[in-house]
């Protein structure tokens, strides 16, 4: 099994049949769901539910401002796939992702990309600045060059 090269965090996550397309084989569109069931879950498990009366975090409005992302090898069947991710930059109301899809045995990469969101003030829906408490939350998956 290979090790991340990057920091980060590798979620397992489902692939449903619903994912497939008519050349069965997971949708190019669906990737990006893959992406985030893996973020919701890590979020989860760390105190950012889908409930924001329970939330740890008082940063919970995000919008994603862009997703890049490369196909390499397709995903031909159900099951689990393992999403690979990490911040390659934290801003003052941003944050992007790196990720790659893999495997589950972590030796093909299927897709790689980025995803760039930003801390949505709720009231005037502006950017607004990502708090302390969360930015030492996201430092475990901060890459090193920042």
């Amino acid at each position: 099994m290979t090790e991340p090269t990057h920091p980060g965090h590798i979620e397992s996550v489902p692939v449903h049949f619903e994912d497939l397309d008519a050349m069965g084989v997971v949708h190019n569109g669906r990737y990006v769901l893959l992406l985030e069931r893996a973020l919701s879950a890590y979020w989860a498990e760390r105190g950012w539910p889908f409930d924001p009366s329970r939330s740890h975090f008082a940063d919970i409005v995000f919008a994603v401002r862009e997703f890049t992302i490369t196909y390499h090898v397709p995903i031909n069947t159900v099951g689990f796939v393992a999403v690979h991710f990490w911040v390659e930059r934290l801003g003052t109301s941003s944050v992007v992702y790196g990720f790659r899809v893999i495997s589950q045995d972590h030796t093909v990469v299927h897709a790689e990309g980025r995803r760039a969101q930003v801390k949505i003030d709720p009231t005037n829906l502006r950017p607004a600045p990502i708090g302390d408490t969360l930015r030492d939350a996201i430092a475990p998956l901060r890459t090193s060059a920042q």
